[in-house]
């Protein structure tokens, strides 16, 4: 996590952290990752003593050009007008398409700890007049503008065009018109039928008033004139708008060269791919940014997103695989680690900076947050499925005293989350019950596994008071099996066949820690009969 403080190292006096989002469609989890990178870099300039204000901002003004989110319908109607005039399809409430899907993604925000100074909508923004002297920089040098894509992006504009969007008086869109002249006051537009390929314009043509919300400028213009409206200082940018020549290196010049100011500090950062595909909101593909976080809280869901410098791509795919009780691990991991506990595995140096950002609380007590008992996300999704199995009071046995209130709000959070993974996303394998029955599998155990069983059952009616905890009977299964010469790998099988009738499964002693004592010492003796007419195989291997 240097890069963040590094960052705030090298500036001073107040800043501006800004970025912004096209509300096109369903917004993924990878877009997440912007806001939080905003979030860490705010965070890191406030530590260093730095005035900073978050801004976000929704760029609704910008054409509906993916029709995967529209119904067939409305493909011809709302192709190409602005999304902030398209009504919303769900009708639940919200006054367009765009505030329907952006507030949909900033009403997540706040939980996850991301806390911006003020949203802004570029539809209020133009119409209010805010942006009018912009747009009359960037019609007065439409020739520069013209002269720097050539150069910057290789683009080639006839010189009859000028860098403004006119909204049209006719069918609404914006996506479809081009202005050909500028007087001054009023510029010439024209709808064309068949200027871009994903909509159609209605053929209307005439002189208007480019101000006051009538029109807009392209974006790269429109994201350089933003930052001197917002006063940026710093605004990092994704990957995609980050190329050679592309949207960022357009909008520096168009700062430098048109509105002659200097661009703000940019952090690039590599996109997020789910499930090997990078991720796309006007296509409609993805994990919902607003589903995801029923499955990841905030603090794993920030660790995915921040673990990795920001110019370094994240690989996540949540369905189907471990890859959500991984993170949990490990940012149970980095709690450990920076609470001065054991951990296995070596750790990257600056473990405990991704600890303190990985917090949503950015005023969290560090120490006292990397202390608190965290139960296993895993063995949590397994205890959902055993019958009657007091979870509460498990975790307080297995913690050793009482859980705090909030270790209580922790161990439900991840509750929730265990559920919503075993519905949606884990793979077939997590997915597991205690058998009511000895399964018929462990008549298959070979003897060695027999005496195990017995030797344990043993053990749980001499030690039944001090086996509530599933690392007290992690310890006793392999002491148990040490002392028979059985390999643990065999030890765990025969426990797996006895209560799941399957030959793996969740961590063994927390899995015996949920069920009932009784119930335990039952099925270990029962498991160590079966087959008992079975021929040995020929002692320990």
């Amino acid at each position: 996590m240097d890069w963040a403080d590094e960052l705030a190292a090298r500036v001073s006096g107040p800043q501006v952290v800004n970025d912004s989002k096209t509300p096109s469609g369903t917004v993924h989890v990878g877009s997440l990752r912007g806001p939080i990178i905003l979030d860490v870099i705010t965070r890191a300039l406030r530590a260093a003593g730095l005035e900073t204000t978050l801004l976000y901002g929704v760029e609704d003004l910008d054409a509906m050009d993916a029709q995967a989110l529209l119904t067939p319908d409305a493909v011809e109607r709302y192709m190409g007008m602005p999304l902030a005039h398209i009504p919303d399809q769900a009708e639940d409430g919200h006054g367009s398409y765009a505030r329907h899907h952006a507030q949909v993604f900033i009403d997540l925000f706040a939980d996850l700890g991301v806390h911006p100074d003020r949203y802004y909508w570029m539809s209020e923004i133009y119409a209010a007049g805010t942006m009018d002297p912009y747009v009359r920089i960037a019609l007065d040098r439409a020739a520069t503008v013209r002269d720097l894509y050539r150069r910057v992006a290789n683009v080639q504009h006839p010189e009859t065009w000028h860098p403004v969007l006119v909204i049209c008086e006719r069918c609404g869109k914006v996506g479809t018109t081009i202005v050909t002249k500028w007087d001054g006051d009023r510029v010439f537009y024209e709808c064309r039928a068949d200027l871009v390929a994903w909509a159609r314009g209605c053929g209307m043509s005439g002189w208007v008033s480019p101000f006051g919300g009538r029109a807009k400028l392209p974006w790269n213009l429109e994201w350089a004139a933003q930052w001197s409206v917002m006063g940026v200082t710093i605004e990092p940018c994704g990957k995609d708008l980050a190329t050679a020549g592309g949207s960022r290196d357009r909008a520096d010049a168009v700062a430098r060269e048109v509105f002659e100011r200097e661009p703000p500090i940019r952090v690039d950062y590599e996109f997020l791919n789910v499930g090997g595909r990078k991720m796309s909101t006007s296509k409609g593909r993805g994990t919902a940014a607003h589903r995801i976080v029923e499955v990841l809280p905030p603090e794993p869901l920030r660790t995915l997103m921040i673990r990795s410098r920001p110019n370094h791509a994240i690989d996540f795919d949540p369905e189907g695989t471990d890859a959500v009780p991984r993170l949990f691990d490990e940012f149970d991991r980095l709690a450990d680690a920076t609470a001065g506990r054991p951990v296995k595995g070596e750790l990257a140096p600056g473990f405990d900076s991704v600890f303190r950002y990985a917090l949503r609380d950015p005023d969290a007590d560090i120490g006292a947050e990397a202390a608190r008992f965290r139960p296993s996300f895993g063995h949590l999704a397994f205890l959902l499925q055993v019958p009657s199995a007091d979870i509460p009071a498990l975790m307080a046995a297995e913690k050793g005293e009482p859980l705090t209130e909030r270790e209580v709000a922790i161990l439900d959070e991840r509750l929730a989350a265990a559920r919503a993974w075993l519905e949606d996303y884990a793979p077939d394998r997590a997915r597991m019950a205690v058998r009511a029955e000895l399964p018929a599998e462990a008549a298959a155990l070979d003897a060695d596994q027999r005496a195990f069983l017995a030797a344990l059952a043993g053990t749980a009616d001499a030690e039944a008071a001090t086996l509530r905890a599933g690392d007290a009977w992690q310890g006793a299964i392999f002491a148990t099996a040490a002392g028979l010469g059985l390999p643990p790998g065999r030890a765990f099988a025969a426990l797996y066949q006895a209560f799941l009738g399957r030959p793996n499964g969740p961590r063994a002693g927390w899995l015996l820690a949920g069920l009932e004592p009784a119930f335990v010492a039952g099925r270990l003796r029962e498991a160590a009969a079966a087959g008992a007419t079975m021929a040995p195989t020929g002692g320990a291997a």
